[in-house]
């Protein structure tokens, strides 16, 4: 099974138009784009805190530098 092209597409967009109607498209995709948002959202904010967790700052060392 590949990747979908562009007749599987017209197909699903078709199906979805009959089954939804026009009226109900636009309040699906508000719907879709708003999940998607949130989902990068918590992707990035759980990525930000492992990465900081990882990258914290080394303890300075009690010993004199020696040149």
């Amino acid at each position: 099974m590949g990747p979908i092209g562009w007749p599987e597409l017209i197909i699903l967009l078709v199906v979805v138009l009959i089954v939804f109607g026009p009226g109900k498209l636009p309040d699906i995709g508000n719907a879709i784009g708003k999940g998607v948002r949130e989902f990068r959202k918590a992707s990035t904010d759980l990525e930000e805190s492992i990465r900081g967790e990882t990258k914290k700052p080394a303890a300075p060392s009690d010993r004199p530098k020696v040149e």
